[in-house]
């Protein structure tokens, strides 16, 4: 079972927009997946066809069409495994809705309560002493799984979460409301195992246990079919992408998402180059790869950047300003896993106190910025449509000044074109955002 985040992230499933993704997902052939907020990034429509490409069955029980109240996906599945009628219910919520926005298809929104009620909904209507277990996929963070479980009727009978989005390593499983919580990282390099016995007469968890497994030689032998398969993808990918755009002084690194990196700040850089702007902020999240350089390939790039999106410019006032990064600086957007945390460009210098959480001093070029001039400020598509959750500024604060205006319909091209013409490129932390 998977919870979430199939498609993305690498240059083959942004080359063919996850279908290759797909195909091999139909190959592994997994008994039941859940929607996580990666599977929106071609929009709604096409996550509609790649659903119908699926031969395994994809569960979310907390997306609908307003307009007709349809649910979007089949909500729930119950497999017999080892004689055990096993309920799966997908939700997602507030990441996956954001997603969205980018998409005018569908207005459904959700938080963590609806999704509480969501599944006592279903409990109540299809849950009977048949069903020996009931299990949450998740794709909302391991902190809200743990909010989540504690809004749980107990009475609803589920008895665990295996959640996904925070990317988080857990030794052993959380346990809040008697649910057991569980979460395997990221990516393929490990698996989670629970070991389960259930009593029979209770219907409940009486003894588990839980492992993270490697995926190594040790576990399995490589499938030499689904190698295959995925070369055939690469050659492709390979031939297209695999050619030398410039050369950077040295690597450059991303390490972590929580804090200003070297590869974070040459990123701003180039998109401030786009005009005179006084503020870049790029989302660290959107940067995939950890490091780049020093020879930088076409594919390695895209790799790191696969958000093929456009750049926004708009004007704000020196209040705006101060508001959004006392609100992107704070240090709930610092949490691994969960954060909310911007790269900046060259010129801006940010100085945030944890202790009383407060924005101590905000200056571009040098010089402090002043409640009543206005500033340019450029931002992502994704923060461009979810501004009150990115930068704590609705779209009509955002945009009451005017001229706003798409700076390039591809990010994508811009850093290439940068990275074709400039070469021996460095860049370093400097203390561009400080907390303290």
């Amino acid at each position: 079972m998977i919870s979430g985040d199939m498609v993305q992230g690498s240059i083959i499933d942004t080359e063919y927009k996850g279908l290759s993704t797909i195909e091999i997902m139909n190959y592994l052939a997994p008994d039941v997946v859940t929607l996580g907020n990666h599977e929106l990034d071609y929009g709604f429509p096409h996550l509609l066809f790649l659903e119908k490409m699926a031969n395994f069955p994809i569960v979310n029980a907390n997306l609908y069409i307003k307009k007709y109240n349809k649910r979007l996906m089949q909500p729930y599945l119950i497999l017999n495994v080892d004689g055990f009628d096993i309920m799966f219910i997908g939700i997602v919520t507030e990441e996956v809705l954001k997603s969205l926005k980018l998409d005018t298809s569908i207005g459904t929104f959700v938080g963590l309560e609806d999704a509480a009620a969501e599944v006592g909904k279903i409990c109540n209507a299809y849950k009977n002493d048949d069903i020996d277990l009931t299990i949450l996929l998740t794709h909302i963070g391991f902190e809200e799984d743990k909010k989540l479980a504690a809004m749980l009727d107990p009475a609803w009978g589920v008895d665990m979460i295996i959640g996904g989005h925070s990317h988080t390593f857990l030794e052993q499983p959380a346990k809040v409301n008697d649910i057991l919580i569980s979460q395997a990282g990221v990516g393929t390099n490990q698996v989670g195992r629970f070991d389960i016995v259930v009593d029979d007469d209770t219907n409940s968890i009486v003894e588990w246990q839980w492992q993270l497994l490697p995926v190594n030689d040790d576990l399995a032998e490589p499938d030499a079919d689904l190698e295959k398969l995925i070369n055939s993808f690469k050659e492709e990918t390979d031939r297209k992408y695999n050619r030398l755009i410039g050369r950077l002084a040295r690597q450059l690194v991303h390490p972590v998402r929580e804090r200003e990196t070297e590869l974070g700040n040459l990123i701003a850089d180039i998109f401030a180059q786009l005009e005179l702007l006084d503020v870049v902020l790029v989302g660290s999240g959107s940067i995939r790869g950890t490091e780049l350089g020093p020879l930088v390939v076409l594919s390695e790039l895209k790799k790191v950047y696969p958000y093929d999106g456009p750049l926004f410019r708009v004007k704000v006032t020196g209040t705006q300003l101060k508001q959004i990064f006392a609100h992107i600086m704070k240090p709930e957007n610092r949490i691994p896993g969960e954060s909310n945390y911007f790269q900046v460009n060259q010129g801006v210098e940010a100085v945030y106190r944890d202790t009383d959480r407060t924005l101590e001093s905000l200056k571009i070029k040098g010089k402090n910025v002043q409640d009543d001039q206005q500033y340019t400020l450029c931002i992502q598509e994704y923060h461009f449509k979810n501004s009150v959750q990115s930068l704590n500024i609705t779209a009509e604060q955002l945009t009451q000044l005017g001229n706003e205006k798409v700076l390039t319909t591809s990010a994508q091209d811009v850093l290439e074109e940068y990275f074709s013409s400039h070469q021996n490129i460095n860049s370093n932390v400097e203390g561009r955002l400080v907390q303290k």
